[in-house]
């Protein structure tokens, strides 16, 4: 017996305890058959295409679970190519069927899955809603009213539904993101060009990225690793360059109150406000920051010459076929047709203005934490104001391609209404595997289960556990604090700042005599009974915590420092006979009081 959502690790203990993909294959077909939701699919595998697939993937590699993906059955946006099945990106008139499949889509069969079927799409990709198909409206799975999200619509309610364990979507403006948090799923975004885009329409090509939804992020990272890879047939595909995040002292950048805009949605707001707290409980850092310069590259997307890309995607098809196009699609993409070649340069030089600006921001926090979407409308709203709706979906998601970012959105939690809230963590290019544990984390304490099923326990087996960042804690009790002559030292050498603390209570504090600049001596005396000492705990990359320690002049050295929360660290010590003599200052609280004592007098 399968769960109600089908992820790998459930997938996986099913086909060791005798389960074959046949058997799953089966179930996948009698929930399709059962599903309410008519517009989930353009093209469904037929039933008997998918049974011969699972016979020949058994024949092919008949050990259970020999392949990374063996037997999971999964789903691809229809402006995807996969050979055999058209491609009509939501357009009958444009259809065509392939000769190949897409290179992601080889891949991943490569690796034992099972494709089920292309889904329904905002039409080109150009949407962030989910109605504009003349295939008709996926609806969010938790409330037939309501919109499922787009361009990547019924990519989304496939997972969420439980007939696929997974399934492929594009983003450009948010389409990877949006859907998936408007049916409680996790949305892989990946760095732009991590997983090319040969054999995938273009919506604009140069920002495109394939993406994944999935139950869990454990499994989207496992799906994006089997996917990714270089192809020198896709010009904007790029080779990984992996990049740490902190793995403790992370700063998480959260929405200033003055670019705070939910557009009234007080339940939105409250998941977004839980969800931060949830990263508080983490031990991240809570940062407000400015997102203007963000929203401001995010505007460029539809607003600026941006929007001729989408047109150069379609151009010789739009001359012959305009009346083929959704309303909304078409105004949009011809939109751009008074767009010249001096706009293009104007609006490249404003983007790196703002990328700029943003530099300013990245200072402050290693990701940045926002909501996925600020909120959600009835199918009969977004038909009514089909444009104003749409744009407002893409608020916090349109500047994340443009500005080179990876992202991964991830469950919130549920309103009184019933409806989903969704949150998405943001980082600088490839930063892809160190986002994972973060957002696995947040996901698993929202407690809001998988897709459709709400009680859901997350597998444990697909945790992502975070790495070894090559970072080493180091705490300074003096005149390397911040804002302190050698605060340099550790900054100018990649070093970042983890945390202000205090020492526990038996440690006392002296002026060492004859040192420039004025420096302390910090002593551990068992049985002193004080309030602790204050102290800046700093991460230093391996490399440069080496060449530190080496500079270290005696009577100074490392130790370990025991905090006031009982951890331990390694910090600045002080040989005993240095301080014989010398004035103690424990009774200050701290070097930096004593520095602020000593000037004022």
């Amino acid at each position: 017996m399968l769960p109600t959502i089908l992820d790998l690790s459930s997938l996986r203990a099913a086909y060791q305890s005798g389960l074959t993909p046949l058997d799953a294959i089966q179930e996948v077909i009698a929930r399709r058959a059962a599903s309410k939701d008519p517009a989930i699919f353009i093209t469904p595998v037929p039933d008997d295409e998918l049974r011969a697939a699972a016979k020949a993937l058994m024949a092919r590699a008949p050990e259970a679970n020999s392949l990374p993906l063996w037997g999971v059955p999964f789903a691809v946006k229809d402006n995807i190519d996969a050979a055999g099945l058209p491609t009509t990106a939501a357009c009958p008139a444009y259809a065509y069927r392939p000769e190949a499949d897409s290179t992601v889509v080889a891949r991943l069969k490569a690796a034992g899955a099972i494709i089920i079927g292309k889904t329904n799409l905002d039409q080109f990709a150009t949407g962030l809603n989910g109605t504009r198909s003349p295939y008709g409206a996926p609806r969010s799975v938790f409330d037939a009213a309501y919109i499922s999200g787009g361009s990547s619509s019924g990519s989304a309610v496939t997972v969420a539904s439980g007939i696929a364990a997974f399934a492929l979507g594009t983003d450009t403006a948010g389409s990877g993101r949006v859907p998936a948090a408007f049916n409680n799923l996790v949305g892989i975004k990946p760095t732009p060009g991590l997983l090319p885009n040969t054999g995938a329409i273009p919506a604009c090509k140069s920002v495109d990225c394939i993406t994944i939804f999935a139950a869990t992020v454990g499994d989207g990272v496992t799906i994006r690793k089997v996917a990714e890879g270089f192809d020198a047939a896709d010009a904007f595909s790029r080779r990984s360059k992996p990049a740490n995040l902190p793995v403790s002292g992370l700063r998480i950048g959260v929405l200033a109150d003055a670019e705070r805009e939910f557009f009234g949605d007080k339940e939105v707001e409250a998941l977004y406000d839980q969800a931060i707290e949830r990263a508080r409980g983490l031990g991240a850092i809570i940062v407000p920051f400015d997102y203007a310069p963000f929203r401001e590259a995010a505007a460029l997307l539809y607003d600026g010459p941006w929007v001729a890309e989408r047109l150069a995607a379609v151009e010789t098809f739009l001359a012959t076929n305009a009346a083929d196009f959704d309303p909304a699609v078409r105004g949009i993409i011809e939109g751009a047709k008074g767009k010249t070649a001096v706009e293009a340069f104007n609006g490249r030089y404003r983007l790196e203005e703002l990328r700029r600006k943003t530099e300013a921001e990245w200072e402050k926090a290693d990701v940045l934490l926002l909501p996925t979407a600020p909120t959600t409308y009835t199918v009969a709203d977004m038909l009514a104001n089909p444009v104003v709706l749409n744009g407002r979906l893409g608020r916090y998601t349109n500047f994340v391609n443009l500005l080179d970012c990876a992202a991964i959105a991830v469950p919130a939690g549920f309103g009184k209404g019933g409806l989903p809230g969704s949150v998405t963590v943001i980082a600088p290019a490839f930063t892809d595997d160190a986002l994972a544990p973060l957002a696995d984390a947040l996901h698993r304490a929202a407690g809001s289960g998988m897709g459709i099923d709400r009680q859901a326990a997350i597998p444990e087996a697909s945790r992502v556990v975070p790495g070894d960042d090559g970072f080493i804690e180091i705490a300074v009790v003096g005149a390397h604090l911040t804002g302190m002559p050698l605060n340099h030292e550790l900054a100018g050498s990649g070093g970042r700042l983890v945390k202000t603390c205090r020492t526990a209570g038996d440690y006392r504090l002296f002026v060492l005599p004859n040192t420039t600049p004025a420096k302390p001596g910090l002593l551990r005396d068992p049985g002193h009974k004080g309030q602790g000492l204050e102290v800046e705990v700093w991460a230093l990359p391996a490399d440069a915590f080496g060449r530190f320690v080496q500079k270290i002049p005696a009577p100074l050295g490392i130790g370990k420092l025991t905090l006031e929360d009982g951890s331990s660290v390694s910090g600045f010590v002080c040989e005993a006979h240095a301080v014989k003599g010398a004035e103690e200052i424990t009774a200050l609280g701290g070097w930096r009081n004593y520095i602020s004592a000593k000037l004022a007098s």
